[in-house]
């Protein structure tokens, strides 16, 4: 099985802020048999917000991506087909970053672990909630 992490899931992650997480969530990080993704689109989102001095922490997003690569995690390059695929989602989410972290994990067969509200509003098979 195949997961690709939010942002904000990504963020818990790296700071062990595992009591937001479901135990079947934690099972998931702690399964060394499943392949742990993120999008290039989340380290661009947490780039744009650390220049504006938005994130809770001050990690600096090259290092966030040199930890999850070094941690085993797989990059996933944002395509054609996945930009091109976000207008077909109905506009229940309005944050490019979340609607492009969907499409990538329905076109590349994944489970997106969110606890996004408006993301689990779609209610789609390959987006799976993430809290307790």
């Amino acid at each position: 099985m195949t997961y690709l992490l939010d942002t904000h899931v990504l963020i818990w992650f790296l700071t062990e802020n595992t009591n937001r997480l479901s135990a079947t969530t934690v099972t998931i990080f702690n399964d060394e048999t499943v392949d742990l993704c993120f999008s290039v689109a989340s380290i661009w989102e947490l780039s744009i917000k650390h220049s504006l001095d938005k994130l809770i922490f001050d990690y600096d997003p090259k290092q966030i991506a040199g930890e999850l690569l070094k941690l085993g995690f797989i990059e996933l390059p944002i395509t054609i087909n996945h930009v091109c695929a976000i207008g077909d989602l109905p506009q229940i989410h309005g944050d490019p970053f979340d609607r492009l972290l969907m499409v990538q994990a329905k076109h590349e067969n994944m489970t997106l672990l969110t606890a996004d509200k408006s993301i689990l509003k779609y209610q789609q098979i390959y987006v799976q909630d993430v809290r307790l």
